[in-house]
């Protein structure tokens, strides 16, 4: 990956590229996260488990620097707090919501074209990219985003993402109402994403998805990080098998 879009990089992190620690965020009177302490290290998958409700849109949001905080929240070294969101993405946080936030009228490219605004010296190359992980996007190129599948949508929407040349991808809900075809797309687009040095923060309710796929996972429930650890330590945990896994 290009280093002149990270200026003053701080690469002496002991490989945690996201800590949050202490991390609590309201809205109002209502506490969604409670000293959560979490932490993301360069080159892996990390997911953030849990039901609807449990905060982890929440988490993903506050990390992207939407949402104010009480904690810490540092990526590569700095407090999220204290620098702009374009300064986040700028440094390659690229963040795919669970919306999408697609351009509707604009077709494929056009939206994979405009990802690439941070990394526009590698644009051919990261669309090559996009294209080799997800044919179907190449077959579609000329389509307008309103007129494709939620499945199709959603393989855009981390096309895009990875138009921007990332360091963390911030996934959020990327399964959530998708058929098991288009899921089976996406578990296949992690290897290559993974072999690009990429290190990706997924959120996700379907917790056998994110149990194949992530490295360290993390159960939140009503706000709070409840169980860490490696995945495969974490399939064989009874209560994470019991509740989310179906016995």
């Amino acid at each position: 990956m290009s280093e002149q879009a990270l200026p003053d990089r701080d690469r002496e992190t002991d490989g945690r590229i996201l800590e949050a620690s202490s991390l609590s965020v309201s809205y109002g009177q209502v506490s969604a996260l409670r000293d959560v302490n979490l932490t993301v290290r360069e080159g892996e998958i990390a997911s953030i488990i849990g039901p609807n409700g449990a905060g982890k849109t929440t988490f993903a949001d506050t990390v992207a620097g939407h949402l104010p905080y009480d904690g810490s929240i540092t990526y590569d070294g700095r407090e999220v707090a204290d620098v702009k969101r374009s300064t986040l993405v700028e440094r390659g946080m690229i963040y795919c919501t669970e919306k999408r936030d697609l351009f509707p009228f604009m077709d494929v490219e056009e939206n994979l074209r405009l990802g690439a605004y941070r990394s526009r010296d590698s644009l051919e190359e990261n669309l090559e990219f996009v294209y080799d992980v997800f044919p179907k996007l190449e077959e579609r190129r000329d389509q307008e985003a309103r007129t494709m599948s939620g499945g199709e949508q959603q393989m855009l929407a981390l096309g895009r993402g990875l138009m921007g040349d990332p360091e963390l991808l911030i996934l959020d809900e990327p399964t959530i109402g998708l058929a098991p075809v288009i899921i089976d797309d996406i578990s296949d687009a992690f290897e290559p994403i993974l072999d690009r040095g990429v290190t990706v923060l997924l959120t996700e309710q379907n917790a056998t998805f994110a149990l194949n796929h992530a490295d360290t996972i993390h159960l939140l429930e009503n706000g709070r990080v409840v169980k860490s650890g490696a995945a495969d330590e974490m399939k064989g945990d009874d209560y994470i098998r019991e509740t989310y896994l179906g016995g």
